[in-house]
């Protein structure tokens, strides 16, 4: 199954740093999400895209998994040259990983 079917996400961006949320829609699903969405399907996931560590923060109180991915936006917002400079399509990106 694909990540959209059961979650959504948002992005955020500080610098060269994106920030990925992956919320289920149901909060039973937030274990499944925990056991399967692990760093490095994410880091493989994201293939050359995101070229530093990534992080991830369980957040039990609200049933959400947050991503904090370094050198992912190309050397940041004001001197990236890619067409999304925010990093706002990763969060779509993470929707379609298959777990």
């Amino acid at each position: 199954m694909k990540l959209y079917e059961i979650a959504h996400s948002r992005a955020g961006d500080k610098g060269n740093v994106s920030t990925l949320s992956l919320i289920p829609f149901q909060e039973t699903d937030y274990e499944l999400l925990k056991n399967k969405v692990t760093v490095d399907l994410v880091k493989k996931h994201f293939g050359n895209i995101i070229k530093g560590e990534i992080v991830r923060y369980e957040m039990p109180n609200i049933s959400s998994l947050l991503f904090v991915c370094q050198e992912a936006l190309d050397t940041g917002v004001t001197t990236s040259l890619r067409m999304d400079t925010h990093g706002k399509a990763l969060s779509y990106k993470l929707l379609e990983m298959e777990i």
